[in-house]
């Protein structure tokens, strides 16, 4: 019986140690797979650096403003009897935009004319009696007085009949109508706004350490966030005398043609500023650079081996200094070389060493004047 035991014990101990190294062999195979498994290579697109000479400038964001624009009210409280224009129209300098009904002035000023003229008969007649001495100098002084009042009287009426024609103060471009003929409109209701366009100013401000850069007369490049203001180009004719204590920004202000009327005022615009010098600069795509708190950087494409010393295809992280941006693209002022191989996408994804696989088929927008489709 005790022998049986033994045996039985004997044997299971077999199979337990025989079990078990069949075990630790599977389990130092799946080490050895591990450690010798090499993640497949991720797919970037790629850029080839090259040197660029940009000139120095200045960026900002501005806003359009107009040269001359003003609400155009109602001077004298009136019912409107002539509309005289529609929303959008372009007028003139004087065009005649509205008359508001004048019936009543003009009755007034026909009792007015005729106490004019009555007072004007009574001053010549008490002119010959006075060289006559038959009155008296006061008699002819009260005479006089009552013909000039008489015409003050007849100018104060005249004035409020040519108030009541609004006109247009200067040649621009008419906004959206709020006013109808026969509606009543109390003294300072606004009839339509109206803006001239052409030449118009852009507002824009700079921080107070670039404030030594802005001269009378630098040349200023205008974009729009649409794209269609591309291409405008405008002269600094104003600097502000302050620097606002909140935001530490000096304004400037720039005019420049707008042909077509494509800015109107209160529009967001990129203002950027020449300043004359220039730099020699690596443009790459806004999409290559990876910014950190500690620095940032960009991913090289270059040939690296693996610990077995098997060459391939990886990235290295470089260091590079950022300078300015111009459409898609952002300057890289140093820590690259021409020719150095840029990914361009897919940076989020990668790290020191990472095996990569280059697929230019779609690249990413690389152009210092973008104009968008879909603007």
């Amino acid at each position: 019986m005790a022998k049986r035991i033994v045996l039985t014990l004997a044997v299971t101990a077999v199979l337990v140690a025989a079990l078990g190294f069949v075990k630790f062999r599977q389990i130092q195979t799946a080490i050895g797979q591990a450690a010798a498994f090499t993640p497949p290579p991720e797919a970037v697109t790629t850029v080839v650096a090259v040197e660029e000479h940009w000139s120095a400038t200045l960026s900002a964001i501005g806003t359009a403003a107009a040269v001359q624009g003003v609400e155009i009210s109602a001077d004298l409280p009136g019912t409107v009897d002539v509309v005289a224009f529609d929303s959008g129209q372009s007028v003139r300098e004087g065009d005649v935009l509205a008359k508001l009904d004048t019936r009543q002035e003009l009755a007034q000023l026909a009792a007015a004319e005729a106490q004019r003229e009555l007072a004007r008969v009574n001053f010549e007649r008490m002119h010959g009696l006075l060289d006559e001495q038959v009155v008296s100098r006061a008699e002819f002084d009260r005479a006089t007085a009552d013909l000039r009042q008489g015409e003050a009287r007849v100018g104060e009426i005249r004035s409020a009949i040519d108030r009541k024609t609004i006109r247009a103060p200067f040649s621009g471009l008419l906004g959206i109508r709020h006013v109808n003929r026969g509606q009543y409109l109390s003294a300072g209701d606004v009839l339509v706004t109206l803006q001239s366009l052409n030449p118009i100013y852009v507002n824009f401000g700079v921080p107070q350490q670039a404030m030594t850069e802005l001269h009378l007369g630098r040349d200023v490049r205008i974009s729009s966030a649409d794209g269609k203001g591309t291409g405008f180009t405008g002269h600094i004719t104003a600097v502000d005398s302050i620097v606002d204590p909140a935001t530490r920004n000096i304004q400037a202000q720039a005019t420049l043609p707008n042909p077509g009327a494509l800015l109107r005022p209160g529009m967001f615009v990129q203002s950027e500023v020449t300043l004359g010098g220039s730099s020699n600069i690596i443009p790459l795509p806004a999409s290559s650079i990876s910014y950190a708190p500690y620095g940032d950087s960009v991913f090289v494409v270059t040939d690296l081996k693996d610990p077995s010393g098997k060459s391939y295809r990886g990235v290295r992280q470089q260091f590079v200094k950022v300078g300015t941006g111009r459409g898609d693209q952002i300057g890289i002022v140093s820590g690259l070389k021409a020719g150095d191989e840029v990914v361009t996408s897919g940076v989020f994804k990668l790290r020191n060493g990472v095996a990569v696989l280059v697929n230019n088929k779609i690249l990413p927008a690389n152009s210092s004047t973008p104009k968008p489709e879909n603007s």
